[in-house]
């Protein structure tokens, strides 16, 4: 008898679905950002094709074999039922061979078109990611969240070094950026989805601490987020329209977290916000850079002082 095989359509949109689309169009966005910083204009389209290649692979292959050491947690959870049926139709042994292979393809162009310095940070990001979130941090504490913020903050600088061999200070600023608006984000899709969390027997801090102290600490790291835009201002990064853009869309994204914790709910829209936030930052310093060109560092600081 001949075995029943899987639609090959299932299966592609199956590793599709696994490799978490969403969240690897954010790290695609994000190290473009980094490359556009880095070069102070738009990069090489050689370099942001490598780059933005390397960038995808990596995630994708991170994000698939993530869902395997997740299954069993995943299975508790009603949200990702879509997930977990993806993965009964492309099987753990195919994921994990995917997986493996776009990793693979990964590294080599990293490490045959870009630089030594670009591969380490792709390694650090695959391993933070597979092991020291998801197999110890995520299921040991629930302030995992803060050094889990690493994998989801190195695409910045993986973007940045695609363009330069070393990082500079406005490269440690955004990977700073992105390590505090990880946690706030995460939190407030912990608190909506608290109950899966819960039942999986993931110590998420809304389940550990209540819904008043993760409230307070989404309040604290959002908050840090908006002078810490104005620092690329005072860094000559970016001009005075940036600044003034990410005070309003910081002083919306305050409002929305504000709003939630006065009405204790409304976490999906401080979760949607915060995504909207982090793209418009992103967005509006590309367009910055590109558009107006800013002075070289030294310059603009003795212009401010």
């Amino acid at each position: 008898m001949k075995k029943n095989r899987k639609p090959t359509g299932k299966i592609v949109v199956s590793a599709i679905l696994l490799s978490k689309p969403g969240i690897i169009l954010s790290v695609a966005f994000t190290g473009f950002a980094g490359m556009v910083v880095a070069e102070r204009g738009l990069p090489d389209l050689y370099i942001l094709f490598l780059g933005l290649i390397s960038l995808l692979f990596s995630a994708g292959g991170s994000a698939i074999v993530n869902n395997v050491l997740d299954k069993k947690l995943d299975e508790k959870m009603s949200r990702l039922n879509k997930r977990v049926q993806a993965l009964e139709t492309l099987g753990d042994r195919n994921a994990v061979i995917i997986s493996s292979v776009l990793i693979i393809i990964s590294l080599f162009v990293s490490v045959a078109y870009l630089n030594i310095i670009n591969t380490i940070l792709i390694i650090l990001a695959i391993l933070s990611y597979t092991f020291l979130y998801t197999l110890f941090l995520k299921r040991s504490s629930p302030f995992g969240t803060i050094l889990g913020g690493i994998p989801g903050a190195l695409p910045i600088l993986i973007g940045y070094t695609a363009v330069k061999s070393h990082i500079e200070v406005e490269g440690i600023i955004l990977f700073t950026f992105m390590m505090l608006w990880q946690p706030p984000h995460f939190w407030a899709l912990a608190q909506k989805y608290k109950d899966d969390y819960r039942k999986a027997g993931v110590p998420v801090m809304p389940v550990v601490f209540g819904a008043k102290y993760t409230n307070i600490l989404i309040l604290i790291y959002s908050l840090s987020l908006v002078p810490l835009c104005l620092t690329l201002w005072l860094a000559g990064i970016s001009s005075s329209y940036f600044a003034i853009f990410s005070l309003i869309i910081g002083g919306y994204f305050e409002y929305t977290v504000i709003r939630s914790i006065i009405n204790k709910g409304n976490y999906g829209k401080v979760f949607s916000t915060s995504i909207i936030y982090m793209l418009c930052i992103m967005t509006s310093l590309i367009v910055d850079i590109i558009v107006n060109q800013p002075l070289p560092v030294t310059n603009v600081i003795s212009h401010h002082f």
